[in-house]
């Protein structure tokens, strides 16, 4: 009894420090998540200040180490660089109706990316969510130049000029197109372009090269993805610690999904020559990903710079332009949710970044079920609770045949408590009479527990498709639940679950073991305090799923006590 007690005393004092530490990190994210830090991004109320942030010191001093080089060439073989150096920065912006952009002119880099139909906070409208950045808290920017023997970014980053400070999509237009001029002392010109479209989170980024100089120009195009290691500031960590992914992900040949967290790539770093594809930033519901040309090999690369930041990108098959001659060279940079059929469209695999995990054969077809039920129904709360409704009908069968083997378990209790009394210094007899009675009663013990086997497949795809659908990001519900992706707020989910995990136990015959018995009693409290901090879209799923199950348990429960008095 002394050692029972401990062991129940000890179960407690676990789940003690499990629910400190949950707190403890619950309000370390909310405190992160109140850090503003000065955006590059001006509302679109506020007039263009006549000098804007520059990019962080460090962005600037490490530039240097950033810049990849191009296949086959060394960088001492350079010629003579004629792009200007300046600390200053300057910061040019563009806007549309999806995308929010702070272009630095020194690289002509995207230093900051917001996201104006996701709110970075529900109840801030004027907030969009920042996807990149570049300040004390994070560097995740977008960069992309020309390297190589004649390249403008392979001795510094080139020095662009802009004709506005701002650029603006307004309604109607098909497109906004945003140059940013060099001109070289030998006679180069280059312009980098940026077009952006209505309603499309997809960036072509396109050089257009005029060769004015009397020497043949050669150059390689590079585009990459520079990112610190910290997790984003809307990460979310949930009750059983599963984390989504946040690293680098691409495509291979003979790899459709292959991706590293960024602790793979300190270890060791990644560089092959791929035909097509496309390389990204994943994290939680959104990522960032360049799309070059699916004509040519590519070569791509993952590593990590010796101050720490992660770098993922490609460069492109060299360029060549005799004198007089012009060329053009590109590629499409995305940033924006992990819409996957957005994505499907964009390039082949690239919807594989929603990552549903070794389930992802259950995960997808529940996702296609369940955007189909939102378009019948127009709620994602609703689709979640019609969908485990369906779920529920195609185990009907399954389920029952567990909930049979619990109920007759729970008839035949009286006599398994005999047979422990009566043989309860003989183990061997205890379990013959046991299976004596299992046969006799036609009752299978295992029967309650591989039904359930079967369909836990089922649950956990299910579980990874809602915490990877961006779709229920800030999607309300009812009432007080106005996003289904983050916890309740007043708990009345994690509390519906628990007492319907209560109820449900008592419909199941309790353990022969009197501290299993115990232990079990703590299982709804336990779970209770986990599902706290669920997002409120996964714990609705699980309450209904309880009720649907502690309905039909009740149901055949009944039926087989019934039958039993009758016999």
């Amino acid at each position: 009894m002394d050692l029972q007690r401990t062991l129940l005393i000890g179960a407690i004092a676990a789940l003690s420090f499990m629910l400190l530490t949950k707190w403890v990190s619950f309000t370390d994210e909310k405190s992160a998540s109140v850090m503003q830090d000065t955006s590059r991004l001006i509302s679109a109320t506020d007039k263009v200040p006549s000098t804007l942030p520059a990019p962080a010191i460090d962005s600037v001093a490490n530039a240097g180490e950033d810049i990849p080089v191009a296949p086959e060439y060394s960088s001492s073989e350079a010629k003579p660089s004629t792009t200007v150096e300046v600390t200053s920065g300057r910061i040019i912006q563009v806007k549309t109706d999806v995308l929010q952009l702070a272009v630095d002119l020194q690289g002509g880099d995207i230093m900051e990316l917001s996201l104006p139909k996701f709110l970075a906070e529900l109840d801030d409208p004027n907030d969009p969510f920042v996807l990149l950045e570049d300040n004390a808290a994070l560097t995740y920017i977008a960069q992309s130049g020309l390297i190589g023997p004649d390249g403008i970014d392979s001795n510094g980053r080139a020095l662009f000029n802009a004709s506005a400070a701002t650029y603006v999509l307004k309604p109607g237009d098909d497109s906004v197109v945003v140059d940013l001029q060099w001109q070289g002392n030998a006679g180069v010109r280059v312009t980098k372009r940026f077009t952006l479209y209505p309603g499309s989170y997809l960036i072509d980024v396109d050089y257009l090269i005029e060769n004015n100089s009397a020497e043949r120009w050669q150059g390689n195009l590079f585009g990459q993805i520079k990112r610190g290691s910290a997790p984003p500031p809307s990460a979310n960590t949930n009750a059983m610690g599963m984390k989504p992914f946040l690293g680098v992900a691409l495509t291979q040949p003979d790899d459709r999904f292959t991706k590293f967290t960024f602790d793979d790539l300190e270890e060791e770093s990644f560089k092959a020559q791929l035909p097509g594809g496309w390389i990204a930033v994943v994290q939680h519901y959104f990522l960032s990903a360049w799309i070059p040309n699916p004509d040519q090999i590519q070569t791509y690369s993952a590593r990590v710079t010796s101050t720490g930041f992660n770098i993922a990108g490609f460069t492109s098959p060299a360029l060549t332009l005799d004198p007089g001659k012009s060329g053009e060279v590109g590629a499409k940079f995305y940033a924006g949710p992990k819409d996957q059929y957005r994505l499907q469209e964009i390039s082949p695999y690239l919807d594989l970044t929603v990552d549903y995990g070794f389930l992802w054969w259950i995960a997808q077809p529940l996702f296609w079920l369940l955007t189909n039920i939102h378009a019948l129904v127009g709620n994602w709360g609703v689709a979640i609770i019609l969908l485990t409704v369906l779920i529920k009908a195609a185990f009907f069968k399954l389920s029952a045949a567990s909930y049979r083997s619990m109920a007759n378990m729970r008839r035949v209790q009286p006599k398994m408590v005999d047979i422990r009394e009566q043989f309860a210094d003989d183990k061997q007899k205890q379990s013959q009479a046991m299976m004596e009675l299992y046969k006799k009663e036609k009752i299978n013990p295992m029967g309650g527990c591989l039904p359930i086997l079967v369909q836990m497949p089922v649950f956990i795809g299910l579980y990874w498709m809602l915490m990877e659908s961006v779709e229920l990001r800030q999607a309300p519900f009812i009432l007080w639940i106005k996003d289904l992706a983050v916890m309740d707020p007043y708990f009345v989910l994690p509390l519906m679950m628990g007492a319907s995990m209560f109820y449900m136990q008592k419909l199941n015959p309790p353990p022969p073991d009197p501290m299993q018995a115990k232990i079990m009693q703590w299982m709804p409290v336990m779970f209770t305090f986990f599902f706290l901090w669920f997002p409120a879209g996964l714990v609705l799923y699980w309450v209904v799923n309880n009720l649907l199950s502690m309905a039909q348990q009740y149901v055949i429960t009944r039926q087989i006590e019934k039958a039993a008095a009758k016999a």
